[in-house]
C-alpha cells in the first residue's frame, strides 16, 4: 500500500477471455461480486452495485481492452468508507500464465490511509470468489452480504 493504492494479484485457472467476461457481463459480475446492479458496459457507462449489505459502490467505466485491461473509477454512495463515487480508480490487468491468468488488481487514489486496508480486504475476497466462478466452480454465498 503506498501513495494510497492497494495491489491484489491472484493467478486463476482459466484464460484471459474467460476471466475477462466476468468483468462485462452483469450476470457474470454479480456471480463473484454483488448482489444487484445496473451496469453500461462502455468507455464512460456508468455503474451502481450493491456489493455488500448496504454499500452501494458507483463509478464508470473509463477504458475496456478486451481481454487484457480493463480501468474503473470506484467509490461508495452509500456506507460507511468516506470514498465518493468516482473519486478513485480500479485498473485491472489480465496476462495470460501457462495455468491460466495472473490478475493485477491496482485500485489507486483511495483518500485516505486508513481506506486502503478495507479495500484490500475487499478486493482479496472478491477477486478468491472471481478465481473459483471464472475456473467453473461455485464460490457460494457471498458471507459479506
Amino acid at each position: 500500500m503506498r501513495n494510497n493504492a492497494v495491489t491484489v494479484e491472484r493467478r486463476i485457472a482459466a484464460r484471459p477471455e474467460t476471466v475477462f467476461s466476468f468483468f462485462t457481463d452483469r450476470d457474470k459480475w454479480l456471480s463473484w461480486m454483488g448482489k444487484d446492479g445496473e451496469f453500461s458496459f462502455e468507455p464512460g457507462g456508468a455503474y451502481r452495485t450493491l456489493v455488500n449489505g448496504e454499500n452501494v459502490a458507483e463509478g464508470r467505466f473509463v477504458e475496456i481492452d478486451p481481454p487484457r485491461r480493463l480501468v474503473f473509477t470506484w467509490g461508495w454512495a452509500t456506507g460507511e468508507m468516506p470514498v465518493p463515487p468516482g473519486s478513485s480508480t480500479v485498473e485491472i490487468t489480465l496476462e495470460p500464465v501457462p495455468e491460466g491468468t495472473l490478475l493485477r488488481l491496482v485500485h489507486r487514489d483511495l483518500p485516505s490511509p486508513e481506506a486502503c486496508p478495507a479495500h484490500e480486504e475487499g478486493w482479496t475476497h472478491y477477486t478468491g470468489r472471481l478465481a473459483v466462478v471464472a475456473a467453473g466452480g461455485d464460490p457460494g454465498p457471498d458471507p459479506l452480504l
